[in-house]
């Protein structure tokens, strides 16, 4: 169970990186169209150039992908993040089980010595 909680700590950090690289993608996918054109065509928030140009072809490539990228960081982090919680909380519950078994059995020997040295005395 504690490798399982590592292993999702791993991959929740991926995710982030996965986030982060899509940020630099659509920023320089914005910073590609705006250097082509000083008034682009905007669609929502991804400003476009409509003029058949390799430039803008690549900044409109590096603009979708960038925000497809985020996207799946950042619910990939989510759902990473709720695996870890989800393992260790699994873990606490093991680890509180244990220390339970482990006060009855020295409550156990306890009374055993007890008894034993009060039938030897």
């Amino acid at each position: 169970m504690h490798e399982k909680a590592e292993e999702s700590r791993h991959n929740e950090t991926r995710a982030y990186l996965i986030f982060l690289a899509g940020a630099i993608f659509f920023v320089g996918g914005i910073i590609e169209t705006l250097s082509l054109t000083s008034s682009p065509e905007w669609l929502l928030f991804i400003p476009y150039f409509a003029e058949s140009h390799a430039g803008a072809v690549l900044g409109l490539v590096l603009v979708i992908s960038g925000v497809s990228l985020m996207v799946f960081g950042i619910a990939s982090g989510i759902r990473r993040s709720r695996d870890r919680s989800w393992y260790m909380q699994e873990l606490g519950k093991a680890n509180s089980v244990e220390e339970t078994l482990m006060v009855n059995k020295v409550t156990k020997n306890t009374r055993k010595r007890k008894s034993k040295q009060a039938k030897e005395a």
